[in-house]
């Protein structure tokens, strides 16, 4: 009943947002009067965008600056699955610069969409040849083509990494770490020829005993049992996805929220001022967040689950207990990858420790193949987006996958 009295919810106030959006923008042409009329078009303008959409955003990534020149991103689409696509920022470089190393952005299936990590591809553009694994909306799958679990994550990474080829480099941010640590090991144990020359991981969970959080203690403190009875529901109509059972976007959305409500609304009200200031810059960059941000992904109900159970209750990875289709996966069965950790020290959902952990699992990759960085004064979105992303952490994570492409 939760989604369906959420859909009843957003059907009713869907008129009246577009009234609001429709009002500010007719207001807004007054806004030179500087009193009563540009302050409601700044009021409406704001209702309006305290909203879930449920489709993915843009990435809006047209161009990107390679070696003093601005080089034209077009979006291709290499490889489409049910609930997840490979897609392909395919840039025309010249034959000297064509060689970029080739890296699988890894992003996480927790809520949101991949586009919240546009700043990370913009960045990475500069110098590699970039993919990123887009994941669908579960409740736009038809429940025909079947569930998606853990092993169907490491699937879909596996499968994306060989289509790709051989000589790829992986980054993961945040929760796919740990899918991203168990491919590697996986291919690896096969002598896989498309097993990544480097490993990137950014943030990840990879043993929440460590240093726990205020998001691993939510994750202890109920039975799975509670979490399957009082989190996942069935998709209504009119969706693709009418009946597949989800861990829906907005509960997601809202437990991200709680966890610092005054930032959010200060950021609402520092909206409101803004446009009234006519501050439009400012406001802009408020809005381009927000509209990224409360653009919700529903997770499949297998695959939260499990992530629930395997990596924040019962660690298989950390202790060595990881099972992929029957089989144990073995980080030691890792060993011509080299391996980076990168964590921040203000990260209140994946502590400083947690990432780090991945060095002791992969003890047969060699000492000269591991590097680690902790990042100062960031939280959990600064590791991979921000001014401190963009020159003190990336340029770590560029130089350590062109050492490792050589």
């Amino acid at each position: 009943m939760l989604y369906q009295a959420y859909q009843l919810q957003s059907d009713v106030s869907a008129p009246l947002r577009l009234m609001s959006e429709i009002g500010s923008a007719v207001f807004g042409l007054s806004k030179s009067d500087g009193g009563a009329l540009r302050k409601l078009s700044a009021a409406l303008d704001v209702f309006s965008r305290l909203r879930l959409t449920h489709s993915r955003p843009d990435y809006a990534i047209h161009s990107v600056a390679v070696a003093q020149d601005t080089i034209g991103v077009q979006e291709e689409v290499v490889l489409d699955l049910p609930f997840g696509r490979l897609l392909h920022f395919k840039k025309n470089l010249g034959a000297a610069l064509a060689n970029q190393p080739k890296v699988l952005l890894v992003a996480p299936l927790s809520g949101h969409f991949a586009t919240l990590l546009r700043e990370t591809v913009r960045t990475l553009l500069q110098d590699h040849d970039v993919f990123i694994t887009d994941w669908h909306n579960a409740r736009d799958v038809p429940l025909s083509q079947g569930g998606f679990s853990l092993d169907d994550y490491i699937d879909h990474m596996i499968r994306f990494m060989e289509t790709i080829g051989p000589g790829s480099h992986v980054v993961a941010v945040c929760q796919p770490c740990v899918a991203a640590l168990a491919a590697t090991a996986l291919m690896a144990e096969d002598d896989n020829p498309c097993q990544p020359r480097s490993l990137t991981l950014m943030a990840g969970p990879v043993d929440c005993r460590v240093n726990p959080t205020a998001v691993n203690e939510l994750a202890n403190s109920k039975p799975i049992e509670w979490f399957e009875k009082n989190l996942i529901s069935r998709v209504p109509l009119p969706h693709a996805g009418f009946m597949r059972r989800v861990y829906p976007g907005f509960v997601q959305l809202s437990a991200f929220l709680s966890m610092n409500p005054e930032r959010h609304k200060q950021a609402f009200k520092d909206l409101y001022r803004h446009l009234v200031d006519g501050e439009q810059e400012k406001a802009h960059g408020i809005k381009s967040f927000y509209d990224e941000y409360l653009a919700v992904n529903d997770l499949p109900a297998e695959f939260y689950l499990e992530t629930i159970v395997k990596v924040f209750q019962t660690y298989d990875l950390a202790k060595g207990e990881l099972m992929y289709r029957g089989r144990l996966v073995d980080t030691k069965a890792i060993r011509r990858t080299a391996l980076m950790t990168v964590e921040g020290e203000r990260d209140d959902i994946c502590a400083v420790g947690q990432t780090v952990a991945a060095q002791d699992l992969c003890s047969s990759i060699r000492p000269y193949l591991k590097n680690h960085h902790v990042q100062t004064g960031v939280g959990h979105y600064g590791v991979f987006s921000g001014k401190k992303w963009n020159q003190q952490i990336y340029p770590r994570v560029r130089d350590a996958i062109h050492a490792s492409n050589a």
